[in-house]
């Protein structure tokens, strides 16, 4: 139930907004969707949301079958949707996609943060086109503090990690620009060679590994969805 106490209405529209609808709900359900399992991955994927609320929700949802908890062959705990949270992935998907036809892509680019912008771009980076050994590329993002502006994505083959702090390993591509250029083209707003033509992206390194960032980059699933015009 919503925190304010129901709707008192038997429609099945209202009965489902009392379960979704609270703050927080439909994005915990998307990190699941994408296949965060663990409490500190679902931490990564909503940064603003506080570890109590967090728990609160994931109980919720637990109670109200949408999501089961398990612990692993390590004895850690891992949440998963169930056969009814798997069935929201047409809806949550549909948002999105809503969302980047008509909200206002000015209101988009306000609401930046470099952590989640990151670990977004993580779990969609294809490795494919890399070379075929270990490559890290590091992200700078000058007008950020220092505790926040620059970012490392380890590719290995298959596995990739984010590092907020030097990882120890050469650096192949350097990528520097405004938080707001990278995410314009995480959003599907822009593009690498749109941004490193007008000169906001600087790329400094391996030549291969950076005329195939776009092919590489880890784009959010709704950018190829055109925009529309109110």
């Amino acid at each position: 139930m919503t925190d304010h106490g129901g709707y008192g209405q038997f429609c099945p529209v209202a009965m489902a907004s009392e379960i979704l609808c609270s703050r927080w709900t439909v994005l915990l359900i998307r990190e699941l969707l994408c296949g965060t399992t663990r409490f500190n991955d679902l931490r990564r994927g909503v940064p603003r949301m506080s570890p109590a609320l967090l728990s609160k929700r994931l109980k919720e949802l637990e109670r109200s079958g949408i999501v089961l908890t398990g612990v692993n062959n390590r004895g850690i705990t891992e949440y998963r949707l169930s056969p009814a949270g798997e069935d929201l992935r047409p809806i949550v998907l549909g948002m999105g996609f809503w969302g980047q036809r008509w909200v206002d892509s000015r209101l988009s680019l306000k609401n930046l943060d470099p952590s989640l912008l990151m670990w977004d771009m993580r779990r969609n980076l294809n490795p494919k086109p890399l070379p075929p050994r270990r490559c890290t590329i590091q992200f700078q993002y000058p007008e950020l503090p220092e505790n926040r502006r620059n970012w490392w994505l380890v590719v290995d083959r298959e596995m990739v990690d984010l590092c907020g702090f030097d990882p120890g390993f050469e650096v192949d591509l350097v990528v520097t620009g405004p938080l707001r250029s990278m995410t314009a083209i995480w959003m599907g707003l822009s593009s690498v060679h749109r941004e490193v033509e007008t000169g906001r992206i600087e790329l400094l390194g391996d030549s291969q590994v950076a005329r195939s960032m776009q092919q590489w980059l880890g784009l959010s699933p709704f950018a190829g969805e055109a925009r529309r015009v109110q």
